[in-house]
């Protein structure tokens, strides 16, 4: 599986031509099916979030890009759809794009309708994340990005790489999320985290990581010491 994990979607033209190069062909002949599910979960849930995703009529480009087709993966529904039809629908796609949202909400869902199984057997399969939908392939997302009711669980990931990531850095919509702050939290991360803004995007290919951006980022390394 080779991975895009964006801040904020597909913000410019270096993310699109990352994405490009992990899809091998033109956004224009390739299948996506996007997962909302994350967007369901956290205390400040919007009924209206998913929609605006699958629609495309988000602020973050995903599902709009100009897909051969764009088909719609609820992970809380597929444990009581028969596993091999929907089995066959993710093998028939090109790309997965996942929603943002709550991570832990999208991890735990991700692990009870065998998504997460399923997935180290899809080498050719690119997966777009989103903001939690990237957070959610890291090992750990740092007690700041926990909602009160998944504290209970930690805040262990998928661990699908190898670092963590601080999202939505210097964004209007997040003042807390300084960079100041990113360094706080990178203090508690055990392992590589890297703080990203909505211009940036990490890429992943055969455990390569590249970082493609037209804006703000950094690498920190154990226990907030930084690159």
């Amino acid at each position: 599986m080779k991975l895009l994990l964006t801040d904020s979607g597909v913000k410019n033209a270096s993310i699109e031509d990352a994405l490009v190069s992990l899809l091998g062909k033109p956004i224009a002949e390739s299948s996506a099916l996007c997962i909302p599910t994350a967007g369901y979960g956290g205390l400040g849930a919007d009924p209206g979030g998913p929609w605006r995703f699958i629609s495309g009529r988000s602020p973050s480009p995903m599902t709009e890009l100009g897909w051969k087709s764009v088909g719609v993966l609820e992970l809380t529904a597929l444990p009581s759809i028969d596993e091999a039809l929907w089995i066959s629908w993710v093998r028939e796609a090109d790309v997965l794009l996942a929603n943002g949202g709550d991570a832990l909400y999208l991890c735990r869902w991700m692990r009870e309708s065998g998504l997460a199984e399923l997935l180290p057997s899809l080498p050719d399969m690119v997966y777009v994340g989103l903001s939690a939908g990237s957070m959610v392939m890291t090992p750990r997302i740092g007690e700041k990005f926990m909602d009160l009711k998944s504290a209970a669980g930690g805040d262990s990931a998928l661990g699908v790489v190898d670092f963590s990531i601080f999202p939505h850095l210097d964004h209007p919509a997040f003042p807390e999320n300084t960079m100041a702050e990113a360094e706080r939290w990178a203090a508690g991360i055990e392992g590589p985290a890297y703080a990203i803004d909505e211009q940036t995007a990490i890429k992943v290919t055969d455990g390569a990581v590249e970082v493609v951006s037209e804006g703000r980022w950094k690498l920190f390394h154990c226990r907030g010491r930084v690159a």
